[in-house]
């Protein structure tokens, strides 16, 4: 029985020592060379950190050698916590704030950025963190330490929190999602059978490094010696350059967030260029519009596709759904069953179970749940619950916040949030996190954020004196590029119900 990833990249690497596991249009890297260097940086950080289990945040770009470093860390005995190089400074401040690395593992390209960024933030808050900032082409060429490492693989289990993933938080702190090795391995297994992914697979990536999606671009390799190709983000809008690029490393599979299906099409892809190797395709994150798919069915017939639902907290996803028909336009496809060793169940408001057929709350139980939000007991204590089904024996589920319907045949059909949590772009968005972004700017007196799922479009309102510009200006130093909503609009008054508070039908037929 596997326990640990690292088995994974060992078994693999002995097997296809000299074959890619990662490349992209200029470099690539060997399931040789991922676990010497992995090695190499787990060496040098077991030897230069404290005996303690603090992770380790690496802050890198979205490249071949990344993977790496996030097992270097593992090597470590320790989480590690992605950190997208390109988020603004105040978004990966919040983060190492909260994480109180042990270290900080930057590329030399990211180095002098993240320099400052330290500075500034040691300056500012006497809180913020005092790790010390480490470069990752200065650790792979560390001698490796066979024996330390051995030890410390010895005193690892299963249930050893793998990596820290951060989300969105209402607050305006992000989550970090606390993830173990058990639950990965859980998931990449129920993942590739479904797919049915293999050694001779090539997988195409299009997600950020640090976000949740990535995990599949990360670890399918490991455990089957196939290849992840990371393709450049400007391409996704550049359909003629994506699928180019898809066509000549022989890009077989997909699991992408549905705009990466989406905006491609809407600027012209399949006209000028066919994809000539992709075979199966996963898209998640969001609603998939079936006038969209089906163009995709129509141009790669012999295709498999499956939507797939599910939060960070549970691994990534916790249920699939196998198109097996071409789907007509209007059509609206449920999110299916269950993976395998996924407990996903409804439930009412008063903590009964939901009856088939009605409306209720999407829950989730299994070896998948993430350990919890790092660093943040109250909101873990809040979101990962005692079943209330289950009065006998502790069962701790996770409460998605989404409305489900079961339906007579076992699928589950999607019907919404049931708070102000949306997905975007295939990101998790909390409309509190923009709000309270906007109000920390001068000048914004009251902001209320609308998001228009028609048109995948975030609206924010704000009463105040600053000018819109400046706001658009400063969301985009706090806030990831996906969250900065595209309609900015100044208004006299906020409208408001007799009850105090906001009227959020009166702004939504104001976003148009």
């Amino acid at each position: 029985m596997t326990k640990n990833v690292l088995e994974w990249l060992e078994e693999t690497a002995l097997q296809y020592e000299d074959k890619p596991a990662f490349l992209d249009t200029k470099d690539e890297i060997t399931f040789g060379q991922v676990m010497e260097q992995a090695k190499a940086i787990g060496s040098a950080l077991s030897e230069k950190l404290k005996e303690n289990k603090a992770p380790v945040a690496v802050v890198a770009g979205r490249n071949v050698r990344t993977p790496a470093a996030f097992l270097g860390v593992v090597y470590s005995g320790r989480a590690y916590a992605p950190i997208d190089a390109k988020l603004p400074e105040q978004r990966i401040f919040k983060i190492l704030k909260t994480l109180q690395p042990a270290a900080i593992l930057v590329d030399r390209e990211n180095k002098e950025a993240i320099e400052k960024l330290l500075a500034d933030g040691r300056t500012q808050d006497s809180e913020f963190t005092q790790a010390p900032l480490l470069v990752i082409e200065e650790l792979k060429e560390h001698v490796i330490n066979y024996t330390k490492l051995a030890c410390i693989r010895r005193r690892m289990v299963m249930t050893d929190p793998l990596y820290i993933i951060f989300t969105s938080g209402s607050t305006g702190n992000p989550k970090g999602v606390m993830t173990s090795h058990q639950s990965l391995i859980c998931y990449i297994n129920a993942y590739s059978k479904v797919m049915g992914i293999d050694e001779t697979d090539r997988l195409g990536n299009q997600s950020p490094l640090d976000y949740i999606a990535a995990i599949r671009d990360i670890y399918l390799p490991l455990k089957y010696g196939c290849s992840t190709v990371i393709l450049p983000k400007e391409y996704f809008m550049e359909p003629d350059n994506l699928f180019g690029c898809m066509n000549e490393y022989g890009v077989t599979a997909v699991g992408w967030s549905v705009s990466a299906f989406t905006v491609p099409l809407s600027l012209g892809a399949f006209e000028d260029c066919e994809l000539t190797t992709l075979r199966k395709i996963c898209f998640s994150g969001s609603v998939m519009p079936c006038k969209c798919l089906k163009v995709w069915q129509e141009h790669l017939p012999e295709a498999k596709f499956v939507n797939q639902y599910g939060p960070t907290e549970a691994t990534a996803s916790c249920t699939y759904y196998e198109v097996d028909h071409t789907v007509t336009e209007d059509e609206v496809l449920p999110i299916g069953v269950p993976y395998e060793n996924y407990k996903v169940f409804l439930m009412n408001e008063d903590e009964t179970e939901t009856a088939v057929g009605e409306e209720g709350e999407i829950c989730v139980s299994g070896p998948v749940l993430a350990l919890g939000y790092y660093n943040d007991p109250e909101r873990t204590a809040a979101s990962f619950i005692q079943n209330p089904l289950n009065p006998h024996y502790q069962e701790k589920i996770y409460r998605t916040g989404d409305i489900g319907v079961l339906r007579e045949d076992g699928i589950l059909e999607f019907h919404g949030r049931k708070d102000r949590q949306i997905k975007h772009m295939g990101h998790r968005v909390e409309l509190d996190e923009v709000e309270y972004a906007a109000n920390q700017i001068d000048g914004v007196a009251e902001s209320c954020c609308i998001y228009r799922k028609d048109k995948e479009v975030l609206y924010l309102f704000y009463t105040g004196e600053a000018q819109k510009r400046d706001v658009v200006l400063e969301l985009r130093t706090v806030l990831p590029g996906f969250m900065v909503p595209r309609k900015v609009k100044p208004i006299e008054s906020m409208p408001k119900l007799p009850n105090g508070k906001i009227d959020m039908t009166t702004l939504r037929d104001m976003a148009k």
